[in-house]
């Protein structure tokens, strides 16, 4: 790949030519607008809807749910058409302006007397005559059904026996144009209601909504084609219903449908008569449960002059659609705010010149981006790349939150991105041709050293003081385990790269920098050269890490040293941690430099180390950076101290633990143990030191404080028998590094 772009940086010796050359195949991508590309658009589209969806104002609709509450009433669907015709009466009552239903009823009613006798047994035949005397349930519906402004609901299938065998009335459709009929969404069959109904209605319209390949809803057709006619959607033909108009008007050209019209209101569509429905969000006030409605316990008022939609949200009827605003809506909100939508004047709209709009868009910022490749510095070229890429993400935003336009933003931001970073990389790669050509030119007059220093520029490695946590480590008793392999140096060798490699791999692990290694020691510091918010907390981690990794690498030797009958001494090691500012950078000379750290806190550090031995501890760490890890381990305060070489005493402390250790009742036990004794101590009570140390042995030597404990154990007892002077603070002063 490198070679690659190699090749690519010496053919397009300017950089504007690969600009250009990258903008004319993203262009050949647009126009071909694969999978990928189309869903992208689809998903910004739907961003914009969930973070500004269609704000209600009126609501002209109301949804009559048949929910869980009416179900549990009335029973499980579908109900007897007696009861929708209840139902429906009531609605009629309360001057509802017209109603659809969003559910279909192509079967007779099993309820109705004249079906229910065919189930029933030992019925005499004076009863049965009677039972086929009453009226059947569909009649009774379609009677009242025809007293008031229904439309009822079709569905598109590719059933083959689905239709009816005789005439319906259809709705008429008139067009101004070419025929829409070849770009509509077809089904080879209509599913329609029982031929009773379908006379009562006075309009009949298509529910069937039909989702994007992901599954999620976002256009809606208004007309489409069932058995080789064209047919409207329910809410299309519930809107001519209720305003009385005559037909439905669709206007089309040589590219599909224009619009779909209903006499004064237009509703512009994609060429497949499909619009983009500006989605509000999911608001349970569109709904009244139809038990409600049957009951009359509804408000009556909700219903005047209102377009009402008959349909379900309950879960087992499967009528759940996912938008963009919402994850599970019920199929019939989806109609009802198709309508506000519509009567809001807010649908969206995504004319066809827009794709023309985003080619402009994306080949005037890929010409810019090119012709200034080559003039202006990185950073301007990036500032450029920003102002457009902002640009694109600004415009389209404006045109839908304001003007109800969907405009891509996408193509033009994946266009402007690619040419900027190919124009990056070219340019990164030229860059780095041109090094080489400082190299070879400069070779012969300058040290390698100094030469890179010019290429790379060496100002980012000067020195500076910043805040940083650093460790040392070493090796306890590193002579008897060196005189174990007297006569094996190539063995020696091998465990020293095993050790070190055992320490480095938890260092770099938790985010350190090693500094150096000095023969069995290490030296490591964090945040720098790269900041670490936490790098108190990831040494105390390493230091922790170390331990247990110096102790495996103990149980494989030992089990090593049984294998070949050879002696084994583990290795122990001492760990020394402090923060501080410290001036940390490239230094030494101009032959030889070095990236490393300097200061008063790495001396600190060093000397912590030392100590480890004093106190028998194999971590000891500054009272700073105790002050930031306290919560993140299992501490324990060590001693007053000053050390070699230092005036000022610093408070130390050990690591015992992590923050699980922290957590447990043993640990806080000693934790409590420990600070008596340090009072005690302090306060000269020197019986009450031996008294403590006495009680908590076996707690002492749990923790690994067995050394410590003998330490003030000894100085109490000398204490005792010479006094401090009188002046003493309680400070111990080192005598060695």
């Amino acid at each position: 790949m490198k070679a690659f772009l190699f090749a690519l940086a010496r053919i397009f010796g300017s950089r504007r030519s690969f600009g250009l050359f990258v903008l004319i195949a993203l262009v050949g991508v647009r126009l071909a607008d694969p999978a990928p590309l189309e869903e992208l658009r689809l998903r910004t589209f739907d961003l914009f809807q969930s973070l500004r969806p269609r704000s209600d104002g009126i609501q002209p609709v109301v949804i009559v749910d048949i929910d869980e509450a009416s179900l549990s009433a009335y029973g499980q669907w579908p109900w007897p058409r007696t009861l929708i015709a209840d139902l429906l009466t009531r609605l009629f009552e309360w001057q509802s302006a017209a109603v659809a239903f969003d559910v279909i009823f192509p079967e007779p009613d099993r309820s109705s007397p004249s079906e229910a006798m065919k189930y029933f047994r030992n019925v005499d035949q004076a009863t049965r005559d009677r039972l086929l005397q009453l009226p059947n349930n569909d009649d009774v519906l379609a009677s009242v059904i025809g007293n008031g402004r229904v439309v009822l609901g079709q569905s598109g299938t590719h059933e083959v026996d689905a239709s009816a065998s005789e005439a319906l009335p259809e709705t008429a459709i008139a067009t101004i144009g070419p025929d829409p009929g070849p770009n509509l969404i077809s089904f080879p069959r209509l599913l329609r209601n029982l031929p009773q109904l379908e006379r009562a209605a006075a309009g009949r319209g298509l529910f069937t909504i039909a989702t994007e390949r992901d599954g999620m809803v976002r256009r809606v057709p208004l007309i489409m084609k069932a058995e080789e006619r064209v047919v409207p959607a329910l809410s299309v033909d519930l809107l001519r219903v209720a305003i009385g108009a005559p037909a439905v008007l669709v206007r089309t050209d040589q590219s599909g449908v224009r619009s779909v019209a209903l006499m004064g209101l237009e509703l512009p569509t994609d060429p497949n008569g499909r619009v983009w429905i500006h989605f509000g969000p999911h608001d349970r006030a569109r709904y009244v449960s139809a038990k409600d409605v049957i009951e009359g316990t509804a408000a009556a008022e909700r219903f005047a002059g209102k377009l009402v939609l008959i349909g379900t949200s309950a879960t087992g009827l499967l009528d759940i659609k996912t938008t963009p605003v919402h994850s599970a809506m019920p199929g019939v909100e989806i109609h009802a705010q198709l309508l506000e939508a519509a009567l809001a004047k807010s649908l969206l709209v995504m004319p066809g010149v827009m794709i023309v709009v985003e080619l402009l868009a994306a080949i005037t910022a890929g010409v810019l981006l090119a012709l200034l490749a080559s003039v202006v510095s990185a950073r301007t070229l990036l500032a450029t790349a920003v102002l457009l890429m902002a640009a694109f993400i600004a415009v389209p935003w404006i045109m839908y939150s304001h003007y109800q336009v969907l405009l891509d933003p996408t193509f033009p931001l994946i266009s402007t991105f690619s040419i900027f970073m190919g124009l990056a990389l070219i340019g990164y790669f030229q860059e780095q041709i041109d090094r080489q050509r400082i190299r070879s030119a400069f070779a012969q007059y300058l040290h390698p050293s100094l030469v890179e220093q010019v290429v790379n520029s060496p100002e980012k490695l000067a020195p500076k003081e910043h805040n940083l946590t650093v460790l040392f480590t070493d090796v306890r008793g590193f002579t008897t385990i060196s005189e174990t392999y007297a006569r094996d140096p190539d063995g020696l060798t091998t465990l020293m790269k095993r050790f070190l490699t055992s320490l480095t791999d938890a260092i770099i692990a938790r985010n350190g920098t090693i500094d150096k290694y000095i023969g069995d020691a290490v030296m490591a510091f964090w945040n720098a050269p790269l900041d670490d918010p936490a790098h108190e907390i990831h040494a105390c981690h390493a230091a922790l890490d170390m331990l247990e990794r110096v102790a495996a690498l103990n149980l494989d030797r030992e089990q090593e040293a049984r294998e070949s009958g050879l002696r084994f001494v583990p290795i122990k090691m001492g760990i020394g941690i402090n923060t501080g500012r410290c001036v940390v950078g490239d230094m030494g000379t101009e032959k030889r430099s070095q990236y490393t750290v300097l200061g008063d806190s790495v001396n600190l550090a060093s000397r912590l180390e030392g100590q480890t031995a004093t106190y028998g501890l194999p971590i000891l760490i500054g009272s700073k950076t105790a002050e930031v890890v306290s919560d993140q381990f299992a501490l324990i305060q060590v001693d007053f101290i000053r050390v070699k070489g230092k005036t000022e005493p610093d408070v130390i402390y050990t690591i015992v633990g992590n923050a699980e250790v922290a957590k447990t009742d043993d640990f806080k036990l000693l934790r409590d143990r420990w600070s008596e004794l340090l009072v005690c101590y302090r306060k000269q009570d020197w019986l009450g030191v031996t008294t403590i140390i006495e009680c908590s042995h076996n707690l002492y030597q749990k923790f690994g404080l067995g050394e410590l404990m003998d330490i003030y154990k000894d100085r109490s007892g000398q204490f005792s028998r010479i006094p401090p002077p009188a002046d003493w603070d309680g400070v111990y002063t080192a005598g060695t590094k």
